[in-house]
């Protein structure tokens, strides 16, 4: 009986420590939504983007995405993002689908164009380059390799 006692303590030891390794890695996780105004960018594809994805600058976060949608006139994906408050986009801003890496995560980066005027909560981010299809561009590069006869 003395046995199952440590075994039950031990037990309780470990899911406090583990559960102490999980609130630590969630406030260091930077997993939040970034609270600021919206704007919105149109993509002819945003495979791997989701509600929640990072929106970034020079690497560092200064978004997230809080919407997505199919606009059913264009067949365009409508993505909506929070920035932070304290960055201003002139209107000539580019967004892309980029990736951290072969098998990274997808995430939205922002180039800042050099326009006197800004962009304001609603407005729409116009040059966008949607997510790149890495199998396609493989098959391409395979097939267009052939013998040059």
């Amino acid at each position: 009986m003395g046995g199952n006692l440590v075994e039950t303590l031990i037990g309780a030891v470990v899911l406090v420590v583990a559960g102490v390794f999980m609130a630590i890695a969630y406030t260091r996780a930077d997993i939040k939504t970034v609270a600021g105004y919206e704007l919105v960018a149109k993509f002819e594809k945003i495979d791997g983007i989701g509600v929640g994805s990072d929106v970034t600058m020079s690497g560092i976060k200064i978004g997230t995405v809080v919407g997505q949608e199919l606009d059913t006139e264009t067949f365009l994906a409508v993505v909506r993002v929070s920035l932070s408050d304290e960055i201003q986009l002139p209107e000539d801003s580019a967004i892309k689908v980029s990736s951290a890496g072969l098998l990274g995560d997808n995430y939205l980066a922002i180039d800042p164009g050099g326009a006197d005027e800004i962009l304001a909560a609603g407005d729409e981010i116009r040059f966008t380059q949607g997510s790149v299809d890495l199998v396609d561009l493989l098959g391409k590069a395979i097939y267009s390799s052939g013998s040059g006869n």
